[in-house]
């Protein structure tokens, strides 16, 4: 297949590995998928905590370890959909931001969390003006 150097819309293209999706309309709509859910898994992943930085009965190395791993596996599926995306397919492109975004509107956004789950809001205390 060839190897496109701009945007392209269409279900023919290779993306990952060889040969896959093809071009096979299922496949491609599988593709998007994917990318979509690996992207809104990133997301989550970003913006989640797994791991406590502290707790009674954990070791700093234990807790260090844990944290390495889960920036691990961040970081490879976010390069896993940047190259999805450098197949400059318009489809792939779509799905991806889609994927970012729904997972930062539920992750990160404050439309669904509750008020206590907010930080206090810094308020700027008044200065008496002086005439």
């Amino acid at each position: 297949m060839m190897m496109h150097m701009t945007f392209f819309w269409g279900k023919n293209m290779e993306m990952l590995f060889a040969g896959w999706p093809g071009s096979r309309t299922g496949m491609y709509a599988l593709a998007l998928v994917f990318i979509f859910f690996l992207s809104f898994l990133v997301e989550g992943l970003s913006h989640s905590r797994f791991v406590k930085p502290s707790g009674p009965n954990s070791s700093s190395s234990s807790v260090g370890l844990a944290q390495t791993l889960a920036h691990t596996v961040r970081v490879g599926l976010g390069y896993l959909v940047m190259l999805a995306v450098m197949s400059f397919n318009g489809g792939v492109f779509l799905a991806a931001v889609a994927g970012h975004s729904l997972g930062f509107l539920l992750f990160r956004s404050r439309v669904f969390k509750k008020p206590d789950d907010q930080p206090p809001a810094k308020t700027v205390a008044a200065l008496p003006l002086h005439h």
